[in-house]
């Protein structure tokens, strides 16, 4: 059932592995985790659809490790100047308005635009212009800057906005340019049709919510079920075995990739950057911007520009600058600066959002072996 390679010593990272299929219902399942750009752990197993097994290349939706990436390409438009994050969003995107909403204010989750309050269609998510304009339309929630609340689905939408106006190109085009092929990273925002025989098939059973349950809610109740789920799709539930959830480029949700792809991205990033990034933007993009009860959620969340920061609730181990982001149902890619330890987890059965034992039984595991 387990495949891949292992160092004898990070044994008990394999067996974490092992008992995840074994004791944590995992169906199919890639773990890759490499120190000091080597490669220590490399495994794989399950199946990725009924009648095929989970292989060396086999892609996944990871959700919202995308939201890492997208952190990533942002922070390197930063860096050469192409992205100014104190600037006004309407700088870059007239006829947004609220002008006191900054780029810092979108990738640090303050801007207060979690959901789309008015309910539009399902699958309007797969048209950038329509979810464009329901943002430039779309009050704040709270007032931008005085609070912070995840914003789980529009946070691709406004940044990708952004960026695609700033320079022309999408998230998902900057991604492949600059960061995951020079790296030779198998990570994907918009997937070619001509990978999709290597997508494993997501499980995800809980049936999709009636378009029309939104009328009964009212205040934060409504914001937090819109974020999810207006328009109807809009977090991949009853759509993301589909051709049209996979080529779509969604920054926030529908990243694809391998866990080594995951874990080759983080190595760059536990070395300081490498060629990626310059080390001291990566630590500007690393520092604490947020951090406490989150509006949204509804429990803690600590953010840098995009990245989720190690918290006590949720810790990416026990080393205080450990960053990266975690993805619906157990994804997961980060890198421990510290311990020169990067480390990428994909999977295809929705599993616990918060505290994912599946994770954690693996991340405990890499520590005890550091």
């Amino acid at each position: 059932m387990i495949d891949g390679t292992c160092d004898p010593r990070f044994a008990a990272v394999q067996e974490a592995f092992a008992d995840n299929f074994a004791l944590r219902g995992e169906h199919g399942a890639a773990v890759c985790v490499t120190v000091d750009g080597r490669t220590v752990v490399d495994l794989w197993g399950g199946t990725a659809a009924p009648d095929r097994p989970w292989t060396r290349d086999t892609l996944v939706n990871f959700f919202s490790v995308g939201k890492g990436l997208t952190a990533l390409v942002t922070a390197r438009l930063m860096a050469d100047g192409r992205l100014d994050v104190d600037a006004p969003v309407s700088r870059y995107w007239p006829g947004f308005g609220k002008e006191e909403v900054t780029v810092r204010h979108l990738l640090t989750h303050q801007a207060g635009l979690p959901a789309l309050r008015d309910r539009l269609p399902p699958g309007a998510m797969f048209d950038r212009s329509v979810m464009a304009k329901a943002l430039t339309e779309q009050e704040p929630w709270w007032r931008p800057g005085h609070g912070h609340g995840y914003h789980v689905n529009t946070f691709g939408f406004l940044i990708g906005e952004v960026v695609r106006r700033a320079t022309g190109h999408t998230i998902g085009t900057l991604l492949r340019e600059e960061i995951s092929g020079p790296l030779g990273a198998d990570v994907h925002i918009g997937l070619p049709a001509t990978e999709h025989h290597r997508v494993a098939e997501f499980a995800w059973d809980e049936p999709p919510p009636e378009d029309d349950r939104s009328m009964d809610l009212s205040g934060s109740q409504l914001m937090t079920y819109n974020a999810y789920f207006n328009p109807g799709g809009l977090s991949g539930m009853g759509v993301i075995n589909t051709r049209a959830w996979r080529e779509a480029e969604l920054p926030s949700t529908n990243g694809h990739g391998t866990a080594r792809g995951v874990a080759r991205v983080y190595t760059a990033l536990a070395a300081g950057g490498h060629h990626i990034i310059a080390p001291d933007i990566l630590t500007a993009a690393t520092t604490e911007q947020v951090s406490g009860h989150d509006l949204v959620l509804g429990r803690p969340s600590r953010f840098g520009l995009g990245f989720q920061l190690t918290q006590p609730e949720r810790p990416l181990g026990p080393n205080p600058r450990s960053f990266g982001h975690f993805g619906a149902g157990g994804s997961l890619g980060f890198c421990d600066p510290d311990t020169g330890m990067a480390f990428g987890y994909v999977m295809n059965e929705m599993g616990p959002r918060w505290q994912n034992p599946r994770n954690r039984a693996l991340v405990d595991a890499v520590y005890a072996c550091l």
